[in-house]
C-alpha cells in the first residue's frame, strides 16, 4: 500500500467521522426540534377540527367532519396520543387558542 493510499484512506474515514460529529451536535438536534414543532402543530390542528371528541363542543365539527375521511388514519393515532396524555393542554404548553 503506497502513502498515497493510505493518505487516501486516512481522509475517508477522518471525513466520516467529522460527518457523524457534525450530525450528531448539530442536525440531530434541529431534526428532533422540528418533528417536534411539526408534531405540535398537527395536533393543534386536530384538536380544533375535532375537539368534541373530547367532549368539547365545537361550532366547526359539522364542517370538519367531511374531512375525516381523509384524516383517519392520522386521526386514531392523534387521538391515542391525546389520550396518553395527562393533560391536553398541558403536555408542553405549545397550544395556541
Amino acid at each position: 500500500m503506497t502513502i498515497h493510499e493510505q493518505f487516501a484512506r486516512f481522509r475517508e474515514q477522518a471525513a466520516e467521522v467529522l460527518h457523524g460529529l457534525y450530525h450528531g451536535m448539530i442536525e440531530h438536534p434541529a431534526f428532533e426540534q422540528i418533528e417536534d414543532e411539526a408534531m405540535d402543530q398537527e395536533d393543534a390542528f386536530f384538536f380544533a377540527c375535532f375537539a368534541d371528541a373530547f367532549g368539547i363542543p365545537s361550532p366547526v365539527s359539522y364542517y370538519t367532519a367531511e374531512l375525516l375521511p381523509y384524516l383517519a388514519e392520522d386521526f386514531e393515532a392523534w387521538e391515542r396520543r391525546m389520550w396518553d396524555r395527562e393533560s391536553v393542554l398541558d403536555w408542553k404548553g405549545h397550544f395556541h387558542f
